[in-house]
C-alpha cells in the first residue's frame, strides 16, 4: 500500500466507522450483541484507533507544502487546545442529549449545566482541535487529516440540532432551546451559575492538568515540538 492510498483508507475507515453505527438498524443490531456499556466501550476503543493510524498515516506520507509554517501559526494549537480540553472535560456527559458525548441523565431547562454555554461542548472542542491543527500544518496530508476532522465537526452541529428539534415537542422547543446555546461566555460572568455547577471545578483543574502533559508529551508522541517556532 502506498503511502496516500493508506492516507485514503485510514479516512476512509473513520468515515465508515462513524457513519455506519448511525443508522438505526446496524446500531441496535450492535447493541444487541454486546450491550450498551459494551458498544460505547468498543465504539470509543475503535474510534481511538482509527485516529491513532490517520494521524500515523499522515506523518507517513510525502510531505506536499501548500503553505510554509511560520511561528505565527504555531499559537493557533497553543492558544486553543487549554479551551478544547476544558470543553472535553466539562463537555463529557452533558445533559443534552442530542450531541456527541452527552450523558443519560434528562435535559432540565431550569438546570441545562455546561449547555447554557454551549450544547455541543466536545464537537467544538475538535473544531478547535482541527482548525488550529490546520492553521499550523501546511502540508497537504495533514490539510486533508484536519480539514476532514474540521468539515465533519462542523456538519455535525445542524445535524444534531435538527434531530433534537424532530424530537423535542414544539410546545417546549423554545424554551429548551432558549436555555441552551451554541455557544455563549456570559454563564462564565454570572457568580450565581458558577456556584450552582462548583462540580465543575474538578473538571476544569484537569482539562489544564491535561494541556499541560499533552504539551509534554507532545515532541515524544507525535514527533513535532508545540513550541513556537522563532
Amino acid at each position: 500500500m502506498t503511502a496516500w492510498a493508506e492516507v485514503a483508507a485510514a479516512l476512509a475507515a473513520f468515515v465508515g466507522s462513524h457513519f455506519l453505527p448511525s443508522r438505526p438498524a446496524v446500531r441496535v443490531r450492535l447493541i444487541a450483541w454486546l450491550g450498551k456499556s459494551g458498544y460505547g466501550i468498543a465504539y470509543s476503543l475503535v474510534s481511538l484507533a482509527i485516529l491513532a493510524w490517520m494521524i500515523e498515516a499522515a506523518g507517513r506520507a510525502p510531505f506536499l507544502e501548500l503553505w510554509p509554517q511560520h511561528g505565527l501559526a504555531r499559537w493557533a494549537p497553543n492558544l486553543a487546545m487549554p479551551l478544547s480540553l476544558v470543553l472535553i472535560c466539562t463537555g463529557i456527559g452533558l445533559r443534552w442529549r442530542w450531541t456527541l458525548g452527552a450523558g443519560r441523565r434528562a435535559f432540565d431547562p431550569l438546570d441545562p449545566g455546561i449547555a447554557a454555554v454551549t450544547r455541543h461542548p466536545l464537537l467544538l472542542a475538535l473544531i478547535l482541535w482541527s482548525g488550529s491543527h490546520l492553521i499550523a500544518n501546511g502540508d497537504l496530508a495533514h490539510v486533508v487529516l484536519f480539514g476532514t476532522f474540521l468539515g465533519l465537526s462542523l456538519a455535525a452541529i445542524p445535524l444534531f440540532d435538527a434531530r433534537a428539534r424532530a424530537t423535542i415537542p414544539i410546545e417546549i422547543q423554545t424554551r429548551v432551546f432558549a436555555a441552551t446555546a451554541l455557544f455563549s461566555p456570559r454563564p462564565f460572568l454570572n457568580g450565581m451559575w458558577l456556584r450552582q455547577n462548583a462540580g465543575l471545578l474538578p473538571r476544569f483543574i484537569l482539562a489544564l492538568l491535561l494541556a499541560a502533559a499533552l504539551k509534554a508529551l507532545h515532541e515524544p508522541v507525535i514527533g513535532v515540538s508545540p513550541e513556537l517556532l522563532q
